[in-house]
């Protein structure tokens, strides 16, 4: 019996393993690299270091791991998404191992920042470029449960890895983190498949006719889109828009023992950014399907500046809280929504390399914006024109995607 048949004859239409598979990859890959808040104060008493330094190492992750989906996509369209996100998920569980090893602060850097780094860098955009190819008239909501693995991870491993922390000491809780990590990965690979087209079937469900299962996907080529002038403009929007969207899961822990709260609380508080991610992932992705992805991507990047903006009045555990949920489903709407958007303007042909090579531009504002709040601080004292020059990126962005075409003619 074909995958296809078996599939049919259980009534579950393949391509919701496909984004159950993604869901573990988003899970596992950035549920290890947002442990990084739990571990901040005793990597910081560890090797006495300052927050901007400290910072780095979870930017140095991020940057890698955005800035490499322009390795991985074009890798995954050429050989499949299964090597190359095992690859991944192997780069991550090994990374953190490797890192309750370090004996300084750069050794960390190496294993935790470029492990994790590499590791999501090959794993996310192969996923999460698989789910494209899967879905049509579902494709924010298939985007929204593959992406949703993201938002609770965030919300469940920090207060986890505190807990672990607490029992083994950090050097102990990299050890079963990156165990975790080498086990659910391989799970994720398995369960992955490139496309519809390779079971015999067609997006959204349908029996695929076996003449076409096999025919090109519609769209751009990945050099058309590079020299089209509608990219960059999406390019500017990821770079703003990105600039201060890590800075909360960085800086929000340490902004609230600053507050006088407790350092689990902290911890909880980037948890709750998980919450609320998780929700704006599973309902933003669905509603945008039907509102337009483009307008409803502008009003999520908008909301996003002006959650930042409430963040400077928030004061105590309840605001802080209210901050962080806002902020969650804000951002866990805009990472459902950008890979669909993307793929609604330049279509299926090169669609893990375009969003590749679109997240270049997420790099650059994951590394600048954590660890230049943290420089800031160590400056001033303060978090105020980190946070204000962050939600003025994002009211660009939005002003930005508000003016984008709906489409793109091939």
């Amino acid at each position: 019996m074909s995958e296809a048949a078996a599939a049919s004859g259980r009534g579950v239409f393949y391509g919701w393993i496909v984004v159950l598979a993604a869901f573990l990859v988003m899970f596992t890959g950035f549920g290890a690299a947002y442990t990084f808040p739990a571990f901040f104060e005793p990597l910081s008493d560890a090797f006495g270091a300052s927050r901007g330094t400290i910072s780095l190492v979870f930017s140095a992750a991020g940057f890698l791991y955005f800035v490499l989906g322009a390795v991985s996509g074009p890798l995954a369209d050429r050989i499949g998404p299964r090597p190359v996100v095992g690859f991944g998920m192997a780069c991550i569980g090994l990374g953190l191992i490797a890192a309750s090893f370090a004996q300084s602060l750069a050794a960390v850097i190496v294993f935790y920042g470029v492990g994790v780094g590499i590791g999501v860098g090959f794993s996310y955009v192969p996923a999460i470029g698989t789910v494209q190819r899967w879905f049509v008239a579902r494709r924010g909501q298939a985007s929204g449960w593959a992406v949703a693995g993201i938002g609770i991870g965030t919300m469940a491993a920090p207060p986890l890895a505190a807990l672990v922390i607490g029992a083994f000491g950090w050097r102990g809780a990299y050890v079963i983190f990156g165990v975790a990590v080498l086990l659910l990965g391989a799970l994720a690979t398995w369960l992955l498949r490139a496309s519809p087209a390779s079971m015999g079937l067609q997006p959204d469900g349908a029996a695929a006719p076996a003449a076409k299962a096999g025919g090109p996907p519609s769209g751009l080529d990945l050099r058309t889109v590079l020299r089209h002038p509608v990219f960059w403009k999406l390019y500017a929007v990821g770079w703003l828009g990105c600039l201060g969207t890590f800075v909360p899961f960085v800086h929000l822990a340490p902004y609230a023992q600053d507050q006088g709260l407790s350092r689990l609380e902290g911890v909880w508080l980037v948890g709750l950014i998980g919450v609320g991610s998780t929700l704006g992932r599973f309902v933003l992705g669905g509603i945008a399907d039907r509102m337009g992805r483009g307008r409803a991507l502008a009003l999520i990047i908008l909301m996003t500046g002006v959650a930042l903006l409430y963040w400077l009045t928030a004061t105590g555990f309840t605001a802080l809280a209210i901050f962080a949920l806002a902020f969650g489903l804000f951002y866990g709407g805009f990472v459902a929504l950008i890979p669909a958007y993307t793929i609604d303007l330049f279509g299926l042909r090169a669609a893990s390399a375009v969003i590749g090579v679109l997240y270049t531009s997420v790099a650059f504002g994951t590394l600048l914006g954590p660890t230049l709040a943290g420089w800031a601080f160590d400056a001033t004292g303060s978090y105020l024109w980190p946070i204000v020059v962050c939600a003025a990126g994002c009211l660009i962005a939005a002003a930005i995607v508000a003016f984008m075409p709906k489409h793109l003619p091939e």
